[in-house]
This record gives C-alpha cells, sequence and structure tokens, in this order.
C-alpha cells in the first residue's frame, strides 16, 4: 500500500475511512450539460449529496431553452437544496455581453459562473457529473485539507476500466508534456521576492504573506503540475477567499489552469491532493468535435499559458520532439505496468494518439480567461437574478406545453403523462 508524499501535501486512502468535514460551511458546484439529464451516474451523484447535506448545491446548466423545463423538474426531485443557474439563458447573455463577458462558451466558464453564487459560503466543492462510481465520501476528502490550514485540494483516482488504461489526455498527452518542460528546454525568470514580503493588510502566513509561490529559491509551476498525480481531474475544493482570486479557463483547459492559479495564490504549501480511489467515467473518442483531440488544445494551451505566466520561457522550437520523447517512455512503461496486472494494452493505438496531440503544441495564443470573480466588472447577484428569470420563463414554456399536451391526450381518451423517469431524455415522453 502507497503513501508516499509529493511535493504538495497528498492525503492517501489506506482505510475506508471517512473524515469529518464541515460540509454544512460548503457549496457543491456540479457543471451539468443536457446529456446528464437522468443519467445513472448524474443520479448517483444527487443521491449522494442528499446523504452528504451540503449547505448549497448549484448546478450550471448548458443546454438549450427547451431542455430546462425538464431539467429544473428532474433537479427538484431531489431532497437537496439546489440551484439551477442557466448559462445559456437570454438575460444572462445580454448582461455579460454588456459587461464585456462575453466570448466562447465552456465548461470552464459554466464553473465560473457557478463559483460566483457560492461566495455565501466558506468552502467550495467543484466536481462532475458523469462518475459512475460516485461516494458521499468524496466531499469529505476534498473538504478535509481545506479545512485544515489548507486553501486548495484536488482529488486524484485512477482510471482502470474494462480491463483496461484510461485517464489517455492525462497519461498521454499533459504528462509527457510536463516532463519535456521539466527535461530541458525551459529557462526560469528567477524573481528576487522576500520571504517577509507581503500584501497590505495581510496576515503572516497567509495566502498573501507567504512567501511567493515563484520564488527563485525553490521548486516552480513545473514543478508544481508535476507533483499532481492526475492533474485533469474536474474535482477539487478551496476557500471561497481562494476561488475569489482564480482567473478561469473558458473551457477544457479548466482544470489544469486552475492549477495555475493554485500555484500563484497557495503554492506547494497551502494545496494538497486527495486520493478519491477508483474512478469510473464516461470515455471520449480521440476524433470527432468533442473527442480527445481537441481537448489535447485547450489542455495544452492552458499548461504553456500557466507555465509562461510564471516566469518560464518555453523553448517552442525543440518542445514537440521533446514531448515526444517524453511520450515514448512512458508509453513503453504502461504497457509494462498494463502486463503487470494482466491487463490488455494497445501500444500502437497508443502511439498514434501520441502523434495526434503532438500536432496540439503550440504556442498558447491570445489570453481569454475569464477574470478573478473579486475583480469581475459584475456582481454575483445579478447572474442570479439574470439566470434566475430565464430559468423562470424556460419552465413556464415547458410546463405551458405538458398542459397543451396532456389536454389533446384528454381529447383523445388517453391519460395525461407522467413524471418522466431518470431513464428518458427531455422530450422523450
Amino acid at each position: 500500500m502507497e503513501y508516499v508524499q509529493e511535493r504538495v501535501t497528498t492525503l492517501h486512502a489506506l482505510t475506508d475511512h471517512r473524515p469529518d468535514a464541515p460540509t454544512d460551511r460548503a457549496a457543491v458546484v456540479v457543471p451539468m450539460t443536457e446529456r446528464e439529464y437522468g443519467t445513472l451516474a448524474a443520479e448517483r451523484v444527487l443521491s449522494a449529496l442528499e446523504t452528504v447535506a451540503p449547505a448549497r448545491v448549484i448546478v450550471p446548466l448548458r443546454a438549450p431553452a427547451e431542455r430546462v423545463g425538464p431539467f429544473v423538474l428532474w433537479l427538484d426531485g431531489f431532497d437537496i437544496d439546489v440551484e439551477t443557474l442557466w448559462c445559456d439563458g437570454p438575460r444572462l447573455a445580454d448582461l455579460l455581453a454588456d459587461r464585456g463577458l462575453d466570448g466562447d462558451r465552456g465548461k470552464g466558464r459554466d464553473v465560473w459562473l457557478g463559483i460566483g453564487r457560492a461566495f455565501d459560503e466558506e468552502f467550495v466543492v467543484v466536481h462532475d457529473a458523469d462518475t459512475k462510481t460516485y461516494s458521499p465520501a468524496f466531499v469529505n476528502r476534498l473538504l478535509f485539507p481545506v479545512s485544515r490550514g489548507h486553501s486548495f485540494s484536488k482529488g486524484y483516482y485512477a482510471r482502470v476500466e474494462d480491463d483496461s488504461l484510461y485517464g489517455r489526455l492525462f497519461r498521454l498527452f499533459f504528462r509527457p508534456l510536463v516532463r519535456a518542460l521539466a527535461d530541458g528546454g525551459v529557462a526560469e525568470r528567477r524573481r528576487a521576492v522576500s520571504e517577509s514580503r507581503s500584501e497590505p493588510g495581510s496576515k503572516p502566513g497567509g495566502e498573501s504573506g507567504r512567501k511567493s509561490a515563484v520564488d527563485g529559491r525553490g521548486p516552480g509551476i513545473v514543478e508544481f503540475l508535476d507533483s499532481f498525480r492526475y492533474a485533469l481531474a474536474g474535482e477539487f475544493a478551496a476557500t471561497t477567499d481562494l476561488v475569489s482570486r482564480l482567473r478561469v479557463q473558458r473551457g477544457w483547459g479548466l482544470e489544469v489552469g486552475t492549477l495555475g492559479e493554485a500555484f500563484k495564490h497557495a503554492g506547494f504549501a497551502n494545496s494538497a491532493q486527495v486520493d478519491l480511489g477508483r474512478y469510473e467515467h464516461d470515455h471520449r473518442s480521440v476524433d470527432g468535435p468533442t473527442g480527445l483531440a481537441d481537448m489535447s488544445r485547450a489542455v495544452g494551451a492552458a499548461t504553456l499559458r500557466a507555465v509562461e505566466n510564471a516566469g518560464v520561457d518555453v523553448d517552442y522550437g525543440t518542445l514537440t520532439e521533446r514531448y515526444r520523447e517524453a511520450a515514448a517512455g512512458l508509453v513503453r512503461g504502461y504497457e509494462t505496468d498494463a502486463a503487470f496486472n494482466g491487463l490488455s494494452y494497445d501500444r500502437e493505438d497508443e502511439r498514434a494518439q501520441v502523434e495526434t496531440y503532438a500536432d496540439a503544441l503550440g504556442e498558447p495564443g491570445p489570453d481569454t480567461r475569464l477574470p478573478a470573480w473579486r475583480d469581475a466588472p459584475i456582481a454575483p447577484g445579478e447572474v442570479a437574478g439574470a439566470a434566475r428569470a430565464d430559468v423562470a420563463d424556460a419552465t413556464a414554456e415547458h410546463c405551458g406545453a405538458e398542459v397543451r399536451d396532456a389536454g389533446r391526450l384528454r381529447s383523445n381518451g388517453h391519460h395525461p403523462p407522467t413524471r418522466r423517469g431518470s431513464d428518458a431524455a427531455p422530450g422523450e415522453d
């Protein structure tokens, strides 16, 4: 059984213990899209949250108008306080555009809107809704380190399903990319930062009063990223003070972008990672509009932006070749590990994915991140008001349609429709 510490505090699931944690002082943000409606994985997550009893559950929802009503009614069926924040509503879109915050929509943007609604609580937990092996203990485990002095906590877990290794984007793209950055071709601009330097009003040892996370006398951003065992995990917890400081990537770069911000505001000393056991997620194909190849571009850009922002000069001329070399060594290790555990392993397919991901490497391009909430030109209450009105309109339209449908069914001698079961998609009565 493994219990080795990394450069960041690493908490291991050595037993089945569910640690005590202040769930009643935490808001849980669970981003969803229309594809999560009524799925067994999402049902399991929401049912588990009923037993966790957090202070609030916020569901940033990305879906077309006709799907919002059914979604809201489904969420209302759970015994938890759920705030559905429709991220695609017309009033909210107009409000964001008026404040210069319009732009690409994606998971990161949804989470940014959701965490803006969480500031009434002391802690924030963010996790995905497509986890088939979700446990109520996950929230407690993520919260435990932030309730004991850390300001940021990230989950990690094994991705082994169907007798195969998964977590391909992390194993075959992110990890070798970080290895390539660590092994050569970068020159860190050292910053002379005094240990005693602090921002006005900060407390010694606090998030602002600590020795800078980017200090030439200690490990830097590349070492920080390399310390996390599953950097692309969607599960993290933080103090609301730290969350209010985060600049957030709009799309699939959310997870690694959050790590870059955690390095800046929490550093090694105030970050932790928590063992969540073994996870089973929905799988994506490599190709296609929402496949791993597209995701790798966003993840690569977010990774390289994070290291550049932390004072690292990247040698882009040699980066792709160094990435390939690092990936080749890791593929050999994965193949041996799979054989050791009696798992299937397709070496040629993994090598082909490496070549696909290599095409994603390049300079990160324009910075389109959303601002930290403490600096945003908009208040969370304004977001709530616009989203609430949008949800009310969409739900009223849905209920009106159901009434009209019921009338037609009655006139034809049939019973009106009952509430949808958990296995139906919106509109599939």
